[in-house]
């Protein structure tokens, strides 16, 4: 049988200040949404010297859920429901922003004293159209409370959604899966065609994705659907998602995600006029970027 087509997708660095760089996947061409997931961050390793840590002040969403998963390092999360909660290795950290939510991100005070390492990826799930405006909510799941799916020398853990038989406990809007992969030297799995789009990010080390090598930081998006192979010629961590299409296009434009210009417009506003609700013990916020264009749309 011929081996399944792949589409690469390759990462774009981003700099987002004091030296914290992000490798950025999604969105991108031509592969600009993998099911509902719209936004891919590989953030870091990042070394933070004693003293210093990561610093992301209060700003909003619209539209989506973001997912944070975390390797190495801690993050404390703040937002408008009021939510304190650090997340930590294997921890998930679910937030659906719908009509809106404001949160920070900062490193813990006792990471920033000593010092540390950050690792993990962050994502954004796009919102079917029906709950876009749903009520904003916040949703932590520690590692030991997560799905373990396992083959020989290949451990997977569920994030969110729905893969291998089993389903994670967050709340989701439409038909999805994430999942983390730790591969010994020589193994190897399947990837079911159970959802119509799916993806694998190589975190690091080397593989193969249906006889295809795939680069560290790199992700490659099965084009027909069927089940496929990933094997693994050295230790590796994976990250595989995807799941149904989403129901039209969407607008994104800074942290705004929505199927309606009108209603990233409306948030704006809302932004320049602090009416996105108060995060506990924040006195800063970022202001809305200069706007050098509209909102791009992404289907």
């Amino acid at each position: 049988m011929a081996a399944n087509p792949l589409a690469l997708v390759k990462p774009h660095v981003k700099n987002l200040g004091d030296g914290f760089t992000v490798r950025r996947l999604l969105p991108s061409h031509p592969h600009k949404m993998v099911g509902p997931f719209i936004f891919f961050d590989h953030m870091g390793p990042a070394v933070f010297d004693p003293g210093t840590g990561l610093d992301v002040r209060p700003h909003p969403h619209i539209g989506l859920a973001t997912v944070t998963y975390l390797f190495d390092g801690a993050i404390q999360h703040r937002d408008s429901l009021g939510t304190v909660q650090e997340i930590r290795p294997g921890d998930v950290n679910w937030m659906t922003a719908g009509r809106g939510i404001a949160h920070s991100e900062r490193s813990p005070e006792r990471l920033r004293q000593s010092g540390g390492t950050l690792h993990g990826i962050q994502t954004w799930v796009a919102l079917p159209k029906a709950d876009e405006r749903a009520e904003p909510a916040f949703e932590h799941h520690p590692a030991e409370s997560l799905p373990v799916i396992q083959y020989p020398g290949v451990t997977m853990r569920l994030i969110v959604g729905s893969a291998y038989g089993q389903t994670a406990p967050a709340r989701t809007y439409s038909d999805m899966f994430y999942l983390a992969v730790e591969m010994d030297a020589g193994s190897s799995f399947p990837l079911p065609a159970e959802h119509a789009q799916r993806a694998v990010y190589a975190v690091e080390g080397q593989v193969t994705v249906d006889g295809a090598p795939l680069a560290e930081n790199h992700m490659a998006v099965p084009e027909d659907a069927r089940e496929i192979t990933i094997e693994a010629a050295t230790r590796a961590r994976l990250m595989l998602l995807g799941g149904a299409p989403m129901d039209g296009d969407r607008f994104v434009w800074w942290n705004f995600v929505s199927s309606s210009r009108e209603a990233i417009e409306e948030a704006k506003e809302r932004w320049r006029s602090q009416e996105f609700g108060k995060v506990p013990d924040e006195t800063e916020w970022i202001p809305l970027p200069a706007e050098r264009k509209p909102p791009e749309s992404f289907s």
